[in-house]
């Protein structure tokens, strides 16, 4: 599960363009006249997919009788094999994650100055959107921790995202202020140790992490600090996702506390796809 910001994307359609496409591959194999190419970049509609199912069939020249049949064939063959709709889904989501990532480029794993773990050499890199008042965040920690423990070939990028109130902001600059002094990584664990972000809980994480809490203080109120929370959160917009904990892995968007073995499967099948 996942602690979410109060929008939330729905992605409709898929449904219908499946079967749009299924009918046209069923004109293509009976019928193989070259049909016009089609823009796939736009969003499917139900008057769109029956359009452009028409369009296949006068493109194959099939009769009414031969659109009948191969609809039929279509329709068996789906309520026979309705596995392959979820695996359509399935190709779609991956191919839509892929673009999301490569369109946000080589930003994504840029931490800010010191908001770092593991081995800042290491061959996979994780990218981890958390908020101090995230209860699903905190329950990841000793996960997390367990994995770079028992993988030293992981680096982890912090991204602070605090999307469910004001004091989740506050922790977050704090955060950016202990990453500044080189003391991320101990504040980040002292706060989620302590309980909820607030006032009192902020400047005890800080204390414990032996932080200069004046210059703490002083950065938390900086606009550098602030121009990179905003940054992280145009990023959370640009990749797609709305709530924490949200690890990127590889070329996987994951969402939510996964728990080690789930963390420990998406690292090495992005070590296999290199």
């Amino acid at each position: 599960m996942t602690e979410h910001a109060p929008n939330r994307r729905i992605i409709l359609a898929t449904l219908v363009a499946g079967l749009t496409i299924l009918l046209a591959l069923g004109a293509y194999i009976f019928w193989p006249t070259p049909a016009p190419v089609r823009p796939f970049n736009v969003v499917p509609t139900a008057d769109g997919a029956t359009k452009s199912a028409d369009e296949a069939v006068a493109a194959a020249g099939m009769s009414p009788a031969d659109r009948r049949a191969t609809e039929a064939l279509v329709k068996a063959y789906i309520l026979e094999n309705p596995e392959i709709i979820t695996d359509a889904v399935a190709i779609l989501q991956r191919r839509e994650v892929s673009k999301r990532l490569t369109a946000a480029g080589n930003e994504i794993a840029k931490p800010f100055p010191g908001a770092e773990a593991g081995n800042p050499k290491g061959d996979i890199t994780i990218v981890e959107f958390t908020d101090y008042n995230c209860g699903f965040c905190r329950a990841s920690v000793p996960d997390v921790q367990r994995l770079l423990k028992s993988d030293g070939n992981i680096r982890l990028v912090y991204r602070e995202l605090p999307i469910l109130s004001q004091s989740s902001r506050t922790a977050a600059l704090w955060a950016l202020a202990a990453a500044r002094q080189g003391k991320h990584k101990a504040f980040h664990d002292a706060l989620f140790a302590g309980g909820r972000a607030e006032e009192s809980s902020i400047v005890a994480a800080a204390r414990t992490a032996r932080l200069d809490i004046d210059a703490a203080r002083t950065f938390a109120a900086s606009p550098q600090a602030s121009q990179e929370i905003e940054r992280n959160l145009a990023m959370m917009q640009q990749i797609g996702f709305n709530g924490t904990p949200t690890f990127i892995i590889g070329d996987q968007i994951l969402e939510g506390a996964l728990g080690f073995d789930a963390l420990k499967s998406a690292v090495e099948k992005a070590r296999r796809q290199g």
